[in-house]
């Protein structure tokens, strides 16, 4: 298992988005580790995903979730303050607006964070340690 690849998988609509949204639900994730980097239109999280494609795995995988072209980020029922929650990903929603996506992040305990943008492009890639 040591030399294992590690995946990238790339979502530019929304039927990919939800392939990415069933691989990352019940991911886990330190608040700390969600970035919006305004400047450069990306929003990135760092989280720990069961390995779903292998289903008798109980293996954890470090992964990087990354939004690009993200015009603006709103969160509700999330404690900016507290760097040290932990939040649980259930789901990736995108929804059209208009000429406009907005992808919703839904976590356990009704934390959300709405992402506003133009068109979708997402990476999902896995890390080592």
């Amino acid at each position: 298992m040591a030399d294992k690849f590690l995946k990238k998988i790339i979502a530019q609509n929304k039927d990919d988005l939800r392939v990415i949204s069933a691989l990352c639900s019940e991911s886990i994730i330190k608040q700390s580790e969600i970035k919006f980097l305004k400047e450069n239109k990306i929003f990135l999280i760092s989280l720990e995903r069961k390995n779903k494609e292998n289903k008798n795995s109980k293996e954890k995988i470090n992964s990087i979730l990354k939004f690009e072209f993200i015009e603006e980020s709103k969160s509700k029922n999330i404690d900016q303050n507290d760097k040290e929650n932990f939040l649980k990903l259930l789901a990736i929603e995108p929804y059209k607006k208009e000429s406009n996506y907005e992808i919703i992040l839904l976590f356990s305990n009704n934390a959300i964070i709405n992402l506003f943008c133009e068109i979708i492009d997402c990476t999902l890639e896995d890390v080592r340690k």
